[in-house]
């Protein structure tokens, strides 16, 4: 989810305390609490753990020394070194800037079926991530390496490295396989339930119960929420070292379920607003159907839409690799 859905999501918790809803009406700030709760975990992410990361390798690509077969080649290395040492590998990708809007794209791909990495050079972007026409290489520039070890892969096969700051991996040895971790330093520590009972008890020792319970569950919100896409959360750190699986349901960057995170949210605070309020005006029933029944099964439909059509665009993408195997043979 985007930063507005957390935050709105977090407002929304603390309607849900009538006694918060009451205060809020006399000029506290309190129902804002849990939007700031609702945005820490990212916000922890973002400005502080980002920077702690240590790599023990960075890519660092040159825009006239653009070797797709050297750059695989270093992400294989690091790989085989982490199975073979034990020792976990950081390795940076950084981004090619071409100039103040531009960038040159590029792809890594890790392929568990063949042991490979594979990786592309793209076209050239716009900071909307929009390509140029024309723009692609002249010919295709890929180049895969074998590693030589199994790879365990649990997030997107094909992660593009285009705009601002390039993504972080982490390998580590997992039994017989190669663990990849898409950026390690992200909802780890800070994407924790355990965590979010600590945040709700020291605030309600330094400010008040009903300010812990409010921040508590906006953090725990945020996690919950974060725990819908892809890439999941270590949901019970310090007891657990690794993110648990997402569900899978959607990603942070789709706008509909952002769009509709926030429609929902103000709903519920609009919703406990007024029936906190001294005289109610708006029918329950229907107003929790229009409100929060329609946008939740809209938002199913659509899953259903793009589960389907990722489904057909990987099964494009390998009929396509095998023809092309078979051309070459």
């Amino acid at each position: 989810m985007k930063g507005i859905a957390h935050f709105i999501t977090g407002v929304a918790v603390a309607t849900f305390f009538p006694e918060a809803v009451r205060q809020a009406a006399d000029g506290s700030l309190i129902l804002v609490l849990g939007g700031v709760f609702g945005l820490l975990p990212d916000t922890l992410d973002f400005k502080f753990a980002r920077y702690f990361e240590h790599h023990d390798d960075e890519i660092d690509p040159h825009p006239q020394r653009l070797d797709p077969r050297e750059m695989a080649e270093r992400v294989a290395a690091a790989m085989r070194a982490a199975y073979e040492t034990g020792t976990p590998q950081t390795i940076q990708l950084h981004t090619l800037r071409l100039g103040a809007d531009l960038w040159r794209r590029y792809s890594l791909r890790f392929i568990p079926e063949t042991g490979e990495v594979a990786l592309r050079i793209g076209p050239v972007v716009s900071t909307s991530q929009v390509p140029l026409l024309g723009s692609e290489p002249p010919e295709p520039a890929e180049a895969r390496v074998p590693v030589g070890v199994p790879i365990r892969h649990t997030y997107d096969a094909e992660i593009p490295v285009d705009i601002f700051s390039g993504p972080s991996f982490r390998f580590e040895r997992e039994g017989e396989a190669v663990r990849v971790t898409f950026l390690p330093w992200h909802r780890s520590w800070s994407h924790s339930l355990v965590l979010a009972l600590g945040i709700g008890l020291g605030v309600g020792v330094v400010l008040s119960p009903l300010a812990g319970w409010i921040a508590g569950l906006a953090f725990a919100a945020h996690v919950l929420e974060d725990q819908l896409g892809f890439m999941g959360s270590n949901l019970f750190w310090p007891f657990t070292r690794r993110r648990f699986l997402g569900l899978r349901l959607l990603r942070s960057t789709d706008p509909l379920p952002n769009f509709l995170t926030v429609w929902l949210a103000v709903a519920l605070i609009l919703f406990n607003l007024d029936r906190f309020s001294f005289q109610p005006r708006l029918p329950t029933g229907p107003y929790l159907v229009l409100a929060v029944l329609l946008p939740l099964l809209l938002l199913g439909g659509v899953h259903l839409w793009q589960r389907q059509a990722r489904q057909v665009a990987v099964e494009a993408t390998a009929q396509g690799e095998i023809l092309e195997e078979a051309e070459e043979a």
